[in-house]
C-alpha cells in the first residue's frame, strides 16, 4: 500500500516505490511540459493514472510532449482522448543529430503531423543541445531541423516550445536568425539571470522545472526572481528533474506542486494566485483547452 493509499474519489493510487502525493494545491494549475508516455516507461505509472493523480492535486492540465516521430504522434493521439492534455510534436535536437541521411525523411513524417488536429498546440521541444552532441555534422543537422521547426510554428500559429542544453547563445542567434514565432516557451529554462533577461527582451515565456529546488543552482532562482508574473511557467518535464523533496525519485505531473510551492515561496507571493497565474500563462501560450 502506498504512504497516503487510495487518493482523490479513491480512483487511483500511487504505486508501490513511487514518491507520495503531495498536498493538493489550491487552485488549479496546469503542467507546462511533461512527457507522460516517458514516465510510464521509465515507471510504470500508467498515463491515465498519472493524469488522475495530476488531477487529484489541482494539476488539472498538462502540454504532453514528443520528441520523435513516435512519441509525437502518441502525444496527439493522447491529447484527442484526454481532454486534459495538449500536445506538441517535434524532432528533440539529439535524435534529429542521430537520424543522419534520415533526418529529411524524418521532418517530413513529423511535417504531417504539425498540423494534423487542433490538439496540437505547439511545436518542439526543438533546439540545439551542445552537451550530448558534440560534432560538427550532429550540429548542424540539429540547426536544420530546428528552423524547419521554426517555420511549422510560424505557419500555422504555434507555439515554440525550446530544448536548450549548453547552447544559450546559438539558441538566440539561430531564433532571430530565422524570424521567432509569436509565441516562445524556453522550456527547462537552465539560464542565469542575464540569459533570462536576453530571452525576456524577446518576448518569451521561461519555464522552470523541478531544478528550481536544487540547492546549488541559485544562479537558476535569480533568474526566476526577475521573470515576470506574466512570462512565468512551472513544469515537470517528468520523467526527470523530480523536485526537492523527491530528488532521485521518477517524476510525474502529480509532484508539480512541490515546485509550485517553492516558487511561490521564493517569490513570495501568494499560492493559489499563483496557480492561476501559471495556469493563465499556458494559456495564454497554448491557448485555451
Amino acid at each position: 500500500m502506498t504512504e497516503r493509499g487510495l487518493i482523490g474519489r479513491g480512483v487511483a493510487e500511487v504505486p508501490d516505490g513511487l514518491p507520495p502525493l503531495p498536498e493538493p494545491l489550491p487552485a488549479a494549475t496546469t503542467d507546462a511540459h511533461t512527457h507522460a508516455l516517458s514516465v510510464h516507461e521509465y515507471s510504470g505509472l500508467g498515463v491515465a493514472a498519472a493524469i488522475e493523480l495530476a488531477a487529484a492535486v489541482n494539476v488539472t492540465r498538462s502540454v504532453e510532449v514528443g520528441t520523435d516521430v513516435a512519441s509525437s504522434a502518441a502525444a496527439v493521439a493522447l491529447a484527442e482522448a484526454q481532454p486534459s492534455v495538449v500536445a506538441a510534436v517535434a524532432i528533440h535536437p539529439n535524435d534529429a543529430a542521430r537520424l543522419g541521411d534520415g533526418l529529411a525523411a524524418g521532418l517530413d513524417e513529423l511535417a504531417a503531423l504539425v498540423g494534423s488536429s487542433p490538439r496540437v498546440r505547439a511545436v518542439g521541444e526543438t533546439g540545439l543541445d551542445h552537451f550530448r552532441t558534440t560534432d560538427a555534422e550532429g550540429r548542424a543537422r540539429q540547426r536544420t531541423a530546428f528552423a524547419a521547426h521554426i517555420a511549422w510554428a510560424t505557419q500555422h500559429d504555434l507555439a515554440l516550445v525550446i530544448h536548450d542544453r549548453d547552447a544559450h547563445d546559438d539558441v538566440l542567434a539561430v531564433l532571430d536568425a530565422e524570424g521567432a514565432p509569436d509565441r516562445v516557451q524556453l522550456h527547462c529554462f537552465s539560464g542565469d539571470a542575464a540569459f533570462a533577461r536576453k530571452c525576456l527582451d524577446r518576448g518569451y515565456w521561461l519555464s522552470f522545472p523541478g531544478t528550481v529546488t536544487f540547492p546549488a543552482n541559485e544562479a537558476l532562482r535569480e533568474a526566476l526572481d526577475l521573470t515576470p508574473a506574466d512570462r512565468l511557467l512551472v513544469e515537470t518535464d517528468a520523467p526527470y528533474l523530480t523536485p526537492v523533496p523527491r530528488r532521485g525519485r521518477p517524476n510525474s505531473s502529480y509532484l508539480l506542486p512541490h515546485t509550485v510551492r517553492f516558487v511561490a515561496e521564493r517569490r513570495g507571493v501568494d499560492l493559489a494566485e499563483l496557480c492561476a497565474q501559471l495556469a493563465a500563462n499556458a494559456s495564454a501560450l497554448f491557448g485555451e483547452w
